[in-house]
């Protein structure tokens, strides 16, 4: 269990809950159950940040991380792999948080954890980014889709509304590369999810605001959060769907993700559900399938990053499925 530094640790390093609130955020407000869903969600994220903040061993964090109910349970392992990373990140603490972390079930949770890295390393210096773990040669992009997410979420003047990309950003996790915007892009998107409150009028209004050239990830990301968090009913999700227009295989593939990363970490529930058949036209189960069976060699190179080559074979994938069921 913590110990009084651990807890200590906590209250320093954890922000108020009042910070995932629609009203402190200025978030749109579409009823008050996607409220009540939207801040759950915060809230979850909060409460595993602190279980990590506070905790004296990995093991310690996972305890208490287990009596999350199911339903937010992946949320509060993502705000956990962010303490994990903060605590990397500070000058005395140690280190290798995130790695031992990884090793137990948070690995269960590897998606969510990787995006919670992304939060951490915005809001640690630059310098001290090389200290977080981002190893996986296929799944570190992630890190870049949680940091575009905390952006658009915390600094949303700026990254939604002003639609910002960093022309000059660099990552320890490759070389310098005009993909790394892409992958924040759709955390960005995903974000705007929560901005619009889970409107798809609103929602789907912002991301078409932004370029052309960024509507594709936007959409991504925004299924995946329309997959994984929810908040809307089947209407809703054929609405969302129809306004992709021609996005619609990126959409598929957010979501198909969405439902593996719930998959694999055993927390499928109804509406991920109910978005999988939606927005990919297959199961949930279905949707992990391709996911798995799309994934490339990591190790090998062409020029395009591996991360894009799978998104690219889900979203073909899911498409030539839907396109057999049409016939």
């Amino acid at each position: 269990m913590a110990n009084q530094f651990g807890r200590l640790r906590s209250r320093l390093l954890t922000p108020s809950m009042n910070e995932t609130k629609l009203s402190t955020r200025g978030f749109h407000v579409k009823s008050p159950e996607a409220r009540e869903r939207l801040e759950t969600v915060g809230e979850s994220f909060l409460t595993g940040y602190s279980y990590a903040a506070a905790a004296s061993s990995t093991a310690d964090a996972e305890v208490r991380l287990e009596t999350v109910p199911p339903e937010f349970r992946g949320f509060a392992y993502e705000g956990a792999a962010m303490g994990m990373a903060v605590r990397d990140g500070l000058p005395i603490g140690g280190s290798r948080h995130v790695e031992r972390f990884l090793r137990g079930e948070a690995s269960k949770h590897v998606y969510m954890a990787y995006v919670g890295v992304g939060w951490a390393m915005a809001r640690m210096p630059r310098l001290r980014w090389s200290r977080m773990y981002i190893a996986d040669p296929l799944l570190r992009w992630l890190v870049l889709d949680g940091y575009g997410f905390h952006q658009a979420y915390f600094r949303t003047d700026t990254y939604v509304r002003g639609q910002y990309q960093d022309p000059d950003f660099v990552w320890p996790g490759a070389k310098r590369s005009r993909y790394a915007n892409r992958v924040i892009d759709q955390g960005i998107g995903r974000a705007i999810w929560f901005v619009g409150g889970t409107d798809v009028e609103r929602i789907t209004a912002m991301l078409d605001g932004f370029s052309e050239e960024r509507h594709a990830d936007l959409y991504a990301g925004a299924a995946l959060a329309a997959t994984y968090a929810g908040g809307v009913g089947k209407a809703e999700l054929q609405l969302f769907q129809e306004r992709a227009g021609k996005h619609r295989q990126w959409v598929a593939q957010g979501s198909a993700f969405a439902a593996t990363a719930r998959l694999h970490a055993g927390l499928g529930n109804e509406h991920t559900a109910l978005a999988t058949e939606v927005l990919c036209g297959i199961t949930p189960e279905q949707a992990m399938a391709v996911c798995q069976e799309s994934q490339p060699d990591p190790r090998v190179d062409g020029g395009t990053p591996a991360y894009e080559v799978w998104r690219c074979r889900i979203a073909e994938r899911v498409a030539a499925g839907a396109e057999d069921r049409a016939e």
